[in-house]
């Protein structure tokens, strides 16, 4: 089941081509569900947000900073958290999520050359610092950017 196979209960929303106004047997006569009188039992109801020309609170708030859209998450991680890993394995961003260094959300993982490392692996990952791939091809491993 996904949401675009949610269906409301039969028999529990009326038809969308309801008429409303025609006669009292209807069930939705005389006001035809506007109310008594006031703007918005006339036709041309105002736009939504609108407060009867005071300037309305959308405009009032002040607007600040900038959401980009296509934005990564990139999550940078030091070289000592690599010593989690045995001798010879393979690093990758499953690796990494399955020993909880970091959240399977995230979008990439950048290596920084902080620390120290003593084992040789195979580390696939979106990037590394410089003294970060030094440190990793120094013991014999390789530092591929995925």
């Amino acid at each position: 089941m996904d949401l675009s196979s949610l269906r409301p209960a039969e028999g529990s929303v009326k038809s969308g081509n309801f008429r409303r106004g025609r006669g009292f047997g209807s069930g939705n006569g005389k006001q035809a569900g506007k109310g008594h009188k006031g703007q918005k039992a006339r036709s041309g109801q105002p736009r939504i947000g609108f407060e009867g020309g005071q300037m309305p609170l959308y405009r009032r708030l002040p607007k600040r900073g900038f959401k980009n859209r296509n934005h990564k998450d990139i999550v940078a991680i030091n070289l000592n958290y690599l010593e989690h890993f045995e001798d010879g394995a393979t690093v990758d961003l499953e690796a990494l999520a399955d020993a909880g260094i970091i959240k399977d959300a995230c979008d990439g993982v950048k290596v920084l050359g902080s620390g120290e490392l003593t084992k040789k692996l195979t580390v696939k990952l979106n990037g590394f610092s410089a003294s970060a791939k030094e440190k990793i091809e120094a013991l014999g491993g390789t530092a591929e950017v995925v």
